[in-house]
Parts: structure tokens; C-alpha cells; sequence
């Protein structure tokens, strides 16, 4: 099976910050563009499946979080004929089935060789091989080259953590990946919906700038994540690193999105609208982000990780 790209490149669904402006401008550039789905109310994912139809009529994929209940989402992504549907931190064999009658080609992601084994017997037609460098939450601890390597075979694996420029491409091919996943590259576009001072702190930070942790928990408790180290992060540590429940300032109002208040250790991200302390949210980020120097169009993006 081949994915349907001409760039082989798969822009990672960044939960709500994957607008329709930005998976759109990456599917019509030749790449895939993709939903971060998991947590949207379905009328408002069913509106953003036809915005990217409006813009583009490339190819571009759902992503569903299997750590909470999809069956809602899964059938809306069914009923609207969306080409890819990919399932991360868990793999049912019964929703793979459900997305293939639909006529969907399923994408499973997976952090060790057995989630990707698991995938594939449950009957996913190609893996995401998400490795330690990724941002975002993170569900292995493999390095990616060697994740992909231990993936390789069988069905098509596309690596994921760390790469943001062509170089990172050629290695992760040379590894035996079909292609790439970027994440935080597409984070630093005008399309992506972030917050401007998060868009300065990513193109300001280096690779060791970025730690994985369980800090920021509020809305996803247990989940690993790649973030940049910032003053919640620091103040914490300074503190003994304590359990939930006697870190400093847990509780307190940090900032707001829409008119939603956003508590300190939440796994919100700032948005264009949030306001308040920008600096001390969870500021998702890989390895990768030392290579990223400015904020610059998606489309320009694919275009310089074309073969």
C-alpha cells in the first residue's frame, strides 16, 4: 500500500491548534494534512471536515486518541467519506473494520514494537513510528531511527519525533521509513491556531530546551509529553518535582481561551485567543525545534521537503 502523496510528508495532528486553514494548505501542497479530532465536539469536526474540502481536494487524515471513547467521531469521520483515519495509544481490531468498510486506509501509531505489532494484527495498512524526540504527548521511550528499524516490514512506517527540515527525511528513509511526520514545524505556520508568544518561544528554543515529562496532566493524567521547560516546569522542579496534588500553585488560574480558564498543569496550549501568562502553559515541543528559525507558510514547508 502506498499513502497518497506526491512530498512524502504528514503534517501531526497538534490537537487544536490543526486548524482547516493548516491541514489544508499541507494536503494542497502535497503532503498530508491532518485533524487533531480526539477532544472536538463532532458538530463543530463535521463543520471542519468540509472547510478542508473547500480549500483542497487532496487527501488528508482524522486523527482519533483511543486513550477516550471515538465511536462518535469514528462513524461522523465514516459518514463524511474522509480519506485517512489514524489511531493513536491503543488499536482496536473493531474500529479498524469500522473505518475500512467506510473505504478509509487506517494509520496506527505506535511507540514500541509491540504496539506496532499489535496495530498490524489488528489490520492497520501502514504505522506511524512516534520515537522519544517527538513532541506532544508521546506514547514510547525508542529513539526513532531504531523504532523505525524494529517497525520495518510488512506494512509502510512513517517516522515521527524530532524531524523538521529534509535532512531529517533522508535519515528517516534511509532507516526504512516511507516518510515523515512533523509536528512542531507545522506549529510555527500562520495557519496553525497558537498563541504568538508560543510561535517565539519555538523558534527561539534549542533541542535541549525541550524535556519529556508527566507535569502537565490536567485533562490527560498518565500521559508522557514533550514540552519546553518553562517557569511552571522549573518552579516545579525547584520545588522536588512533588506529586500531584502538592505541586506549587496547583490549582491556580494561569490564563484563558474563549472565556475558559486554563489552571496551571493543564494540557491546554495557548491559542491565538488565549490570554494571560502565555509562558508558564504547556508549551508543546520535539527535538526538532531547534532547527525551526521563523514562522513561514506550510505550503513552503512541503515544498522544501519534496524530493
Amino acid at each position: 500500500m502506498a499513502l497518497p502523496w506526491t512530498v512524502p510528508v504528514m503534517q501531526a495532528p497538534v490537537g487544536p491548534a490543526a486548524t482547516p486553514e493548516l491541514a489544508a494548505a499541507v494536503s494542497e501542497a502535497g503532503g498530508l494534512g491532518s485533524l487533531g479530532a480526539s477532544w472536538t465536539e463532532p458538530k463543530v469536526l463535521r463543520e471542519q471536515i468540509r472547510a478542508i474540502r473547500r480549500r483542497t481536494d487532496r487527501p488528508f487524515f482524522v486523527n482519533l486518541v483511543l486513550s477516550f471513547d471515538q465511536e462518535e467521531r469514528l462513524e461522523l469521520v465514516c459518514e463524511e467519506g474522509v480519506p485517512i483515519v489514524s489511531f493513536s495509544w491503543g488499536v482496536e481490531a473493531r474500529l479498524v473494520e469500522r473505518a475500512h468498510a467506510a473505504g478509509c486506509l487506517v494509520v496506527a501509531q505506535a511507540g514500541s514494537a509491540a504496539e506496532g505489532r499489535a496495530a498490524v494484527d489488528a489490520g492497520a495498512d501502514a504505522l506511524i513510528a512516534q520515537g522519544v524526540e517527538a513532541g506532544g504527548h508521546v506514547e514510547g521511550e525508542t529513539p526513532l531511527v531504531e523504532l523505525v528499524r524494529q517497525l520495518h516490514g510488512g506494512v509502510p512506517v512513517v517516522a515521527a519525533g524530532g524531524i523538521a527540515d529534509a535532512d531529517g527525511l533522508r535519515r528517516a528513509q534511509a532507516a526504512g521509513a516511507a516518510g515523515v511526520v512533523m509536528g512542531t514545524r507545522f506549529l510555527a505556520t500562520p495557519e496553525a491556531d497558537i498563541h504568538a508568544g508560543y510561535a517565539e518561544r519555538l523558534v527561539a528554543a534549542g533541542p535541549d530546551d525541550t524535556v519529556r515529562t508527566f507535569l502537565f496532566d490536567g485533562g490527560w493524567p498518565g500521559a508522557a509529553h514533550r514540552v519546553l521547560r518553562n517557569s511552571t516546569y522549573r518552579a516545579w522542579e525547584a520545588a522536588g518535582s512533588p506529586e500531584p496534588g502538592e505541586r506549587p500553585n496547583e490549582g491556580e488560574t494561569v490564563a484563558e481561551t474563549d472565556g475558559v480558564p486554563i489552571a496551571r498543569y493543564a494540557a491546554d496550549e495557548p491559542r491565538r485567543s488565549t490570554t494571560g501568562d502565555i509562558e508558564a502553559m504547556c508549551l508543546y515541543a520535539g527535538r526538532g525545534v531547534g532547527l525551526i528559525t521563523s514562522v513561514e507558510p506550510a505550503a513552503e514547508i512541503v515544498a522544501r521537503m519534496a524530493p
